[in-house]
């Protein structure tokens, strides 16, 4: 006789998709031991409370599911294939762009100067002559100068009856004239404004004259 006599009718199918639980509980189990749900970043929980992932585009109930289909051969494909296409592409790192260091530049002390006080003969005005030496005055530059306001400067006290007069030229250090605080002519065609850079004589002249009151 053959030893499937007590067997029921239709107990291998039963036994089939019991192997299938066994399976999914195992999967399951697993992927709770291998995989972190909070950095998973293909778990997505839609609108109707169910789970997808969002690797494979399949939808499933609660996330022993979705665990169990992590262990299972279409996700590790999937897995698997992004991780050639990642490994391929490269990640896209932004260039460093290396910030340029400018050496600090060693001052050479204070320019030699000369301040001539005027004024005119025809209508008065006071005046000042400033000449400032630059013997070692940097190739290709040309001294500067500018007028600043008492409340600009951090030297001396405050003192709104007062200007500075700066003047600068790398590597010397800059210096600056403490004048009355009063409207300078500053139009050239005047000819009561004037400066002048001598390359030969390495010489910055500066004539300015205080406006009538």
């Amino acid at each position: 006789m053959s030893g499937d006599r007590g067997a029921k009718p239709g107990s291998g199918a039963i036994n089939r998709d019991q192997e299938g639980i066994d399976r999914k509980e195992r999967q399951r189990l697993l992927a709770l031991e291998t995989i972190d749900l909070a950095k998973d970043p293909y778990l997505m929980r839609n609108h109707l409370g169910s789970y997808e992932c969002k690797l494979c585009l399949t939808g499933h109930n609660n996330v022993g599911n979705y665990l169990a289909h992590t262990q299972g051969k279409r996700h590790q494909t999937n897995l698997a294939r992004r991780s050639m296409k990642d490994a391929k592409e490269g990640p896209i790192i932004p260039a460093l762009v290396k910030k340029a260091i400018v050496p600090k530049k060693i001052k050479i002390g204070r320019p030699g100067y000369r301040v001539v006080k005027q004024r005119d003969p025809d209508t008065n005005q006071r005046s000042l002559l400033f000449q400032v030496e630059y013997p070692e005055i940097e190739e290709g530059l040309q001294p500067r100068h500018r007028l600043m306001s008492a409340f600009e400067q951090r030297i001396e006290a405050v003192d709104k009856n007062y200007q500075y007069l700066l003047f600068a030229a790398e590597p010397y250090e800059t210096i600056a004239f403490k004048i009355p605080n009063k409207d300078i002519e500053k139009d050239p065609s005047s000819g009561k404004f004037f400066f002048n850079w001598d390359r030969d004589r390495k010489l910055f002249t500066l004539h300015i004259y205080f406006k009538d009151e």
